[in-house]
């Protein structure tokens, strides 16, 4: 995967075999497709926050750079201060992952050098992929040929999980952490912790930290004391 001048990393977790697909199966596939293959030059994938798509946009770069294809990710979230000339270069590449291309909306510099990206992409045969809080049509672009540009490939939905979908994604990432969560203790933190999947993953992370330094089980008892 090309290196950024602001150090970008995919995160360890971000895999397909690591996601909880229920309900977002048609997007796992589009992104499995464009991780091997340009049939199309562009994907719009969006969702609210927490939905997982960060985690289905890394894991599309992760499996690209598997299959020996050469790509990049890059956030645009505007805390990052990433500046328009960071996406210079990146038109050679075969797959190019912008998450939260929603937030450069409005930025005429960062507008045009998305463009311009788009159409290098195009024209070498390349990728590119997004991911945005909101479909195509609801974010207000002022560009109007980059706004038809990425309104020009499929754009998805990507469906946040029910309490069912919750507990199944603990349970696998814990399982891909190296340890096992039963099913009451994962539904004792979904009762009682935040919701939203990030929140429980950092909550599940302090617990695994923990259960290895006290070399316990993931417990009911033993969360409430970790918890508490």
């Amino acid at each position: 995967m090309q290196q950024l001048p602001l150090e970008v990393r995919l995160a360890d977790h971000a895999v397909f075999s690591n996601f909880m697909p229920a309900g977002n199966e048609l997007v796992v596939h589009e992104l499995r497709q464009a991780a091997i293959t340009a049939d199309r030059p562009m994907l719009w994938i969006w969702g609210p926050a927490e939905s997982g798509r960060t985690h289905l946009l890394q894991a599309c770069i992760a499996e690209a750079d598997e299959q020996g294809r050469r790509s990049a990710y890059v956030p645009l979230d505007r805390s990052l201060a990433l500046p328009p000339a960071a996406l210079e270069g990146l038109g050679e590449l075969e797959v190019v992952g912008l998450d939260d291309v929603d937030a450069i909306a409005g930025d005429p510099a960062f507008e045009q050098a998305v463009f311009g990206l788009f159409e290098q992409l195009r024209q070498s045969g390349g990728r590119l992929l997004v991911s945005a809080a909101a479909p195509p049509g609801d974010v207000a672009f002022r560009l109007p040929d980059l706004a038809s540009r990425l309104r020009s490939g499929g754009a998805y939905r990507v469906q946040p999980l029910d309490d069912a979908g919750r507990l199944a994604a603990l349970q696998i990432r814990a399982r891909f952490r190296g340890f096992d969560l039963p099913d009451d203790t994962g539904r004792y933190l979904l009762n009682r912790m935040a919701r939203g999947p990030a929140s429980l993953f950092r909550v599940l992370d302090t617990l695994d930290r923990a259960a290895l330094v006290a070399q316990k089980r993931l417990t009911i008892p033993f969360v409430r004391s970790v918890l508490d």
